[in-house]
């Protein structure tokens, strides 16, 4: 779904930022999976956090286009920390595998990187955000809907829910976000989608961003912060 104006766009937010909490990264053995051995990722751990002590998890999902090694650290930091800074969260970033998100390989090895964080840091498991933007964000939509016993909150930005059974979505807080403008990914879909769940009584709101293009990343962050602090309010 996305192109190289992404990257540029998001080099260049980031050089007028200041420096963000420290993501470390790393990489997670896995078996083969669209021919490599292993998953690399950013992680983000609180300076005050302690064991024992259960912190709320989250899985940030990069977009497509071109991805430089660790795109997922680097979105991480210079986009969803900004909005997720109040939640005191463990923050994962992993780097898609395969060519999406919405791949049955990538699924796997991210939920097998998932269950190996849980294995090392005290995870609230009422407290278990998946987010991510453009392919991200129709990643979001995947995981949410096939890992509803895992995720209890949803964020979803500038994707869509396209090729998801209605009934599997917003089976937890899910907020989404998209821009009227979006000359890439609609807000069609996510529209109708949205209205037929709040029909259905789920837990689901929409946020519009008018007149915002989809490479206009930083016009996203004041909604994505809005919708951290919805389904926070939730738990």
């Amino acid at each position: 779904m996305m192109r190289l104006p992404v990257l540029l766009a998001l080099l260049l937010f980031a050089m007028a930022r200041p420096a963000a909490a420290a993501v470390h990264q790393k990489t997670f053995p896995v078996r083969n999976v669209a021919g490599v051995d292993e998953l690399r990722y950013g992680i983000s751990v609180p300076d005050d956090y302690t064991a024992g002590q259960p912190r709320p998890l989250v899985l940030a999902l990069h977009p497509g286009g071109e991805r430089p090694p660790f795109y997922g650290s680097l979105y991480l930091i210079r986009f969803f920390m900004a909005g997720l800074k109040e939640l005191g969260a463990i923050m994962v970033a992993p780097d898609c595998p395969t060519r999406t998100w919405t791949d049955p390989e990538s699924d796997q090895a991210v939920m097998a990187l998932l269950a190996d964080v849980m294995g090392e840091y005290t995870i609230d498991r009422k407290r278990v955000l998946i987010t991510g933007y453009s392919m991200g964000g129709r990643g979001t939509w995947f995981m949410s809907a096939r890992h509803a016993d895992f995720f209890t909150g949803a964020i979803p930005i500038a994707g869509t829910p396209e090729g998801q059974p209605l009934d599997s979505l917003a089976r937890m807080p899910t907020y989404v976000i998209h821009s009227s403008s979006d000359e890439v990914v609609p807000p069609g879909p996510d529209q109708r989608a949205t209205a037929q769940l709040e029909a259905m009584n789920r837990p689901v709101k929409l946020e519009i961003v008018e007149g915002r293009g989809h490479f206009d990343t930083g016009s996203y962050i004041a909604a994505f912060a809005r919708a951290v602090q919805w389904v926070s309010s939730r738990w």
